[in-house]
């Protein structure tokens, strides 16, 4: 069942999730907020390592936490970036999304009056995902 999307409750949970990212490396604390299919909020924050390619973006992080709790679909995703204008996801998160919710809602929000409204599939056309595999069967 889909569930109305609060923005404004998105929002704040993403930025709520950015207060506990470690970035002592980039000091860029990111937030996301996702909603899940079932009306559940999950919140992710990133986590950086010296080790810079085993760090793990907001947006990874919320998705990972959520399917471990039992979560099977994303309906949207939402991220707050210190920043004056809006950041969508990276590359890698986009595809980690695809995995859950590839028609999911995408909202960037940052510390400037502007925010990004658009869709995963806007933001990763022609994606490669679960859908492909099931087609080769």
């Amino acid at each position: 069942m889909k569930h109305a999307i609060d923005w404004d409750e998105l929002a704040r949970q993403a930025r709520a999730a950015a207060q506990q990212a470690y970035a002592p490396y980039s000091r860029f604390a990111v937030g996301a907020a996702i909603l899940c299919d079932d009306g559940t909020v999950v919140r992710g924050c990133n986590v950086e390592n010296a080790a810079y390619g085993l760090s793990n973006c907001a947006e990874r992080t919320a998705v990972f936490s959520a399917r471990a709790a039992g979560m099977r679909e994303v309906v949207a995703v939402c991220i707050y970036t210190p920043t004056a204008v809006p950041t969508p996801p990276c590359g890698s998160c986009r595809q980690v999304l695809n995995e859950f919710g590839p028609d999911m809602a995408v909202r960037a929000v940052c510390d400037g009056p502007d925010i990004m409204d658009t869709t995963l599939s806007q933001l990763l056309p022609g994606a490669f995902g679960p859908k492909n595999l099931a087609d080769a069967g």
